[in-house]
């Protein structure tokens, strides 16, 4: 991997606009109702924040088919709906409209989203082709998930092959998707980043004993999916520098 990314720099592509008809009535995601892992409260404050700035010291002018003082004529089932802040009564349109939603604020893997339709009692057959639709279209891309995720959280939170697949795993990425990811770290890039973990933390451990030091740099670096012999290895040439004696410690000492 040769560069860095953020992760909130990462998104997918603009939803487009053959994604069928009777789209969701607001695919920003301004006021919607909050389904599964969607954005942060703060998002969805900023948006509410300027839907409401527009609407303010406006009258709505009379459309067409309603009557000069505002008043709506009978008009469609799908409009009453959406006045009243109903959900369309389409499973396709209200699986569309979760969806898309949930990708405003970033990325998700099919299994999210797949898991989000179920808690909202979208049929399953209606779910899998909403999402095979959108894996069609570019707007679910699990590789291009795993691929980002492995960047930005080795880059950002220093963590090892294994805790990153682990990660994915738990987000419903195949095995294979999450091995060619994270295959784009090798061992030398892996040992690096443990390096410039432990020489972070050292001096935070100054003062303490030398096995308390060994334990407690090690476990860090196991926390974050690092293999035990890498580990111990970074973290007696990391003592060493500073002048401790570890010709003594083996690996029984991690």
């Amino acid at each position: 991997m040769t560069r860095r990314t953020d992760w909130a720099d990462h998104a997918y592509p603009a939803s487009p606009t053959d994604l069928g008809d009777g789209g969701p009535g607001d695919p920003d995601g301004h006021g919607a109702p909050r389904d599964g892992d969607e954005p942060s409260d703060g998002d969805w404050a900023r948006g509410g924040a300027r839907g409401g700035g527009r609407s303010r010291g406006r009258r709505r002018r009379g459309g067409f088919g309603e009557a000069a003082g505002g008043q709506q004529d009978s008009g469609s089932p799908s409009s009453s709906r959406a006045e009243k802040g109903e959900p369309p009564a389409d499973p396709a349109e209200r699986a569309r409209g979760i969806c898309l939603r949930l990708l405003t604020g970033q990325p998700r893997t099919r299994k999210q989203l797949a898991d989000a339709l179920a808690k909202r009692d979208i049929p399953d057959e209606v779910a899998q082709e909403v999402l095979s639709r959108f894996e069609e279209v570019g707007l679910i891309n699990d590789g291009a998930f795993a691929d980002a995720w492995v960047e930005s959280r080795h880059h950002g939170r220093g963590l090892a092959r294994r805790a990153l697949a682990r990660e994915l795993r738990t987000k419903g990425v195949d095995s294979a998707v999450i091995d060619e990811a994270v295959g784009q770290l090798d061992s030398e890039q892996e040992e690096e980043t443990a390096r410039e973990l432990v020489a972070r933390k050292l001096r935070s451990t100054r003062g303490l004993d030398r096995d308390k030091r060994l334990r407690r740099l090690a476990g860090m670096l196991a926390r974050k999916g690092y293999p035990e012999g890498m580990a111990l290895r970074v973290v007696r040439q990391a003592l060493e520098e500073e002048g401790e004696e570890t010709e003594d410690l083996g690996l029984g000492d991690f």
